[in-house]
């Protein structure tokens, strides 16, 4: 899997990127929550919080980096209340063993970094850790991937006397995915204080793609808000 994003810049630009959206449409799906939560590529715990806030759920935090697992704790570390509540789960989600099926399943913003044989195998692995009539939730941007384009701004965000800047290009483009590089810079006025590049492969399989994994694994689909796909284990 491919992470797209330097680990300084990340809550940086995820605070005010996806992640108001997550939080406006993600809760009622979540109504009736009560037991446990699975959330998979829990990065930094930005919706981790979120999740304990909305339900009463015991929940498991998947997240193999092990930067942003430090981000992760760090978070919870500033909420004392939830330390008997989240279990931050250091593995990769095909190797994930968890005691008992959990009442629904959240991925957010995941899909991209899947290779399609992960992707395909994942799917039977999640259906064995959700109990019968579980709920799975992840983003969805139908559409296929995006076409090649030059290195362009992203975004910009200030922090004291340096600028982060966050800029990307997309150097091939196929059926289902995309060669993409992308820019994190640090600047001082005209000086460049520091530079990262991180270049890899994104995933954007087609609606036709998913349906038939999904059912094929033994999930059916229910109604979600614009940008997430919601599925129920029959």
């Amino acid at each position: 899997m491919t992470d797209f994003i330097a680990l300084p810049f990340y809550d940086l630009f995820h605070e005010n990127g996806h992640v108001p959206g997550i939080r406006m449409s993600l809760p009622p799906l979540l109504t009736g929550v009560r037991r446990s939560i699975l959330e998979i590529g829990a990065g930094s715990g930005l919706i981790t919080t979120s999740l304990a806030d909305w339900t009463p759920a015991e929940i498991f935090a998947l997240e193999p980096s092990a930067g942003m697992r430090g981000m992760l704790l760090s978070r919870l570390s500033a909420r004392p209340e939830l330390l008997k509540r989240v279990t931050v789960l250091p593995c990769d989600a095909l190797s994930m063993n968890l005691a008992e099926p959990v009442e629904a399943m959240v991925m957010i913003n995941v899909m991209y970094a899947l290779e399609p044989d992960y992707r395909k195998r994942l799917w039977p692995v999640l259906a064995a850790q959700l109990e019968p009539g579980g709920l799975l939730v992840f983003t969805w941007r139908d559409g296929g991937p995006p076409a090649p384009r030059p290195l362009h701004e992203l975004d910009s965000r200030q922090v004291g006397r340096h600028t982060y800047t966050a800029l990307s290009e997309i150097l091939e483009s196929e059926e289902e995915s995309c060669k993409a590089r992308y820019l994190y810079r640090i600047t001082e006025d005209d000086r460049v204080v520091s530079e990262e590049e991180i270049v890899g492969h994104a995933y954007r399989p087609t609606w036709k793609t998913i349906e038939g994994e999904l059912v094929g694994a033994g999930f059916v689909q229910v109604d979600a808000p614009e940008g997430l796909l919601a599925w129920r284990l029959v």
